[in-house]
């Protein structure tokens, strides 16, 4: 679910998790059936290794939702995600299948992704490995059904991010009101992603990681998009 380049924000004092506890805080946790995970989310929070990232979500993502939908494989599901950027909306449908309880996406970016335990009762917490051009990397989202979470719960999940040696997550903004599905008013306009980043040449993508890899690229994008 990595196709949106998220940030990171400073993780206040005091929230790092003691070593005793990293163990208990990111224990795998079994995948009971693809049911657990149909429905409609909301993308609160999540952190990435993946340079650059910080300075674009700050500046440009207000919040992100998904719906996840059945494959006609039993094995599989769809997630249609959406992204508010500049008050504008972006979607992007992917396919996850799952195998060895651990969910597996090709497209449009090669990724795996596990189940870490929560004390949330109706969130979903997925630590994912993903790859960009020549790049593998680490990253974790905290999902809800509901519009946001509570300050212990983020708080939690800031924990976990420091035992897994992340850098501080960025939590998204649902005050700033979500984009629809795209279909219940003419006036809404989503532009779909999907096949662009499906179809992008392998060249691309490993320009664009070598970008996001360098401050003068940062820089250089942050300058396109603002243009």
């Amino acid at each position: 679910m990595f196709f949106l380049i998220l940030a990171a924000a400073l993780l206040p004092a005091g929230l790092s998790a003691p070593v005793a506890d990293c163990d208990t805080l990111t224990r795998r946790v079994q995948i009971r059936g693809l049911d657990q995970f149909l429905g409609v989310w909301t993308y609160a929070a999540e952190s990435t290794n993946m340079p650059g990232s910080k300075i674009l979500t700050k500046t440009f993502v207000d919040n992100v939702w998904g719906k996840i939908y059945p494959a006609n494989e039993s094995d599989s599901f769809f997630v249609f995600q959406v992204q508010k950027m500049f008050g504008r909306c972006y979607s992007v449908t992917s396919k996850l299948t799952l195998v060895n309880n651990t969910l597996h996406m090709e497209h449009p970016i090669s990724a795996t992704e596990v189940l870490i335990t929560t004390s949330c009762p109706d969130c979903i917490l997925l630590l994912s490995n993903y790859t960009l051009g020549e790049s593998v990397y680490r990253g974790i989202q905290l999902l809800t059904r509901r519009a946001k979470v509570t300050t212990a719960e983020m708080d939690e999940f800031k924990r976990q991010v420091a035992c897994l040696d992340l850098p501080s997550p960025a939590i998204l903004d649902a005050d700033k009101g979500f984009c629809s599905d795209g279909s219940a008013s003419k006036d809404t306009e989503t532009t779909d992603l999907t096949s662009m980043l499906s179809q992008a040449d392998p060249e691309y993508m490993k320009a664009l990681d070598n970008l996001l890899s360098s401050q003068g690229g940062i820089k250089t994008i942050l300058q396109f998009i603002a243009s």
